[in-house]
């Protein structure tokens, strides 16, 4: 799992300062910081509605990916703020 993070970290960076009409990575970043925490505040709502969801259907597909958008929100959020790894 640490390669794709280390893969997704690398695409959001050279996405970052790319056109925002092409790229939703530079369209949040272009919105800005604001934009950004926003869809985290979606994204972990998300998670945790999945999460419910999943003790009734024990089905963890949903909880994955919410998970997956949750985690490639914060490495926007990392990047924006210049503190990537």
């Amino acid at each position: 799992m640490d390669n794709a993070i280390s893969a997704l970290d690398k695409i959001i960076s050279e996405r970052k300062d790319g056109n925002p009409s092409t790229s939703y990575v530079a369209q949040l970043h272009n919105e800005g910081l604001n934009k950004i925490l926003e869809k985290i505040s979606e994204e972990t709502t998300e998670v945790i509605l999945a999460a419910k969801e999943n003790t009734a259907t024990e089905k963890p597909e949903n909880v994955i990916k919410e998970i997956a958008d949750l985690w490639f929100h914060s490495i926007v959020l990392l990047h924006h703020l210049n503190a990537s790894a």
